[in-house]
C-alpha cells in the first residue's frame, strides 16, 4: 500500500495551497482518509478527514473554516484545498488512511491509522 502526497509549497501568508493523495494497493472506501501536519519540534497533529462511510468531514480547530477536504473513494484520493494560509500552518503535511471506520473520538489520533504518506513541505511565509 502507498499514499502518494504532492502539492505542497512556499507560498505568501494569505495564499493558498491545494495538497493531493492518492492511494494505491487497496481500497480505503470503507474507511477513512485525512491529512496530519508537523512543525519542528512539534507533535503531529490533525488537520482534517474524511469518513467515506457517511461522507463526513472532520476538522482540527486551528483550520476550521480556511481548509476544505474532498475526495473520491472511488478513486482512493483525497484533497485539502488550504486557503488563507498562516505562517503557523508551516509544517510537513502527511496523508493517512485507514482500511476500516472509526469511533469518532478517535479521528484525531494519529496512531488510529494504518498508513501513512512520505508527506510534502508546506512553508508560509510572513
Amino acid at each position: 500500500v502507498q499514499l502518494q502526497a504532492s502539492g505542497g509549497g512556499l507560498v505568501q501568508a494569505g495564499g493558498s495551497l491545494r495538497l493531493s493523495c492518492a492511494a494505491s494497493g487497496r481500497t480505503f472506501s470503507s474507511g477513512i482518509m485525512g491529512w496530519f501536519r508537523q512543525a519542528p519540534g512539534k507533535e503531529r497533529e490533525f488537520v482534517a478527514a474524511i469518513r467515506w462511510s457517511n461522507g463526513g468531514k472532520y476538522y482540527g480547530d486551528p483550520v476550521k473554516g480556511r481548509f476544505t477536504i474532498s475526495g473520491d473513494s472511488a478513486k482512493n484520493t483525497v484533497y485539502l484545498q488550504m486557503n488563507s494560509l498562516k505562517a503557523e500552518d508551516t509544517a510537513v503535511y502527511f496523508c493517512a488512511a485507514r482500511g476500516r471506520d472509526i469511533i469518532l473520538v478517535y479521528i484525531r489520533t494519529p496512531a488510529q491509522y494504518d498508513y501513512w504518506g512520505q508527506g510534502t513541505q508546506v512553508t508560509v511565509s510572513s
